[in-house]
């Protein structure tokens, strides 16, 4: 087999992964609407926390911010997949504001500005990078570190 033909399969498991990734990532996407029905049915956030959705922002803004040709060309597929969800958390967000009590919305609002914050820290820091190379594996690893922290979060609870 040739070279070219190595690398051809290799492009064709590495979109084939990509696409599957992006299948899973949207069903977690859609997974807390069942959560968000209660809470519009119900009129109240009960005692819904929304520090998951406030932090599953912050981790689709980093990657997203990954996939974008200023840190990492050719990653269209992380690109659409941290927009879109990106659009569900703030949707989500929004609706926990919509019917949280005052004190739970400033709260909220006081974590989404941080995170927010936070997020422009990363990207004109990354930005300060020359070297493409370094910037891609900075953002990068805070990526890594922001997917791992947010999927072991739950397992503190156990």
């Amino acid at each position: 087999m040739s070279l070219l033909g190595v690398y051809s399969i290799c492009e064709v498991g590495k979109d084939a992964a990509g696409v599957a990734g992006n299948m899973f990532a949207f069903g977690l996407f859609l997974s807390p609407i069942p959560t968000f029905r209660r809470i519009i049915r119900n009129g109240s956030t009960e005692m819904f926390s929304g520090l998951p959705y406030v932090y599953s922002l912050l981790n689709c803004l980093i990657c997203l911010w990954y996939g974008t040709p200023l840190i990492s060309p050719d990653n269209l597929l992380v690109t659409t997949v941290n927009t879109i969800g990106g659009v569900f958390q703030l949707v989500y967000i929004t609706i926990f504001l919509i019917y949280a009590e005052k004190a739970r919305k400033v709260r909220m609002l006081g974590l989404l500005l941080a995170v927010l914050g936070i997020f422009v820290i990363i990207l004109v820091g990354s930005l300060q990078i020359d070297d493409r190379a370094m910037r891609r594996m900075f953002v990068g690893l805070l990526s890594c570190a922001s997917l791992i922290s947010m999927f072991a979060s739950p397992l503190f609870i156990i």
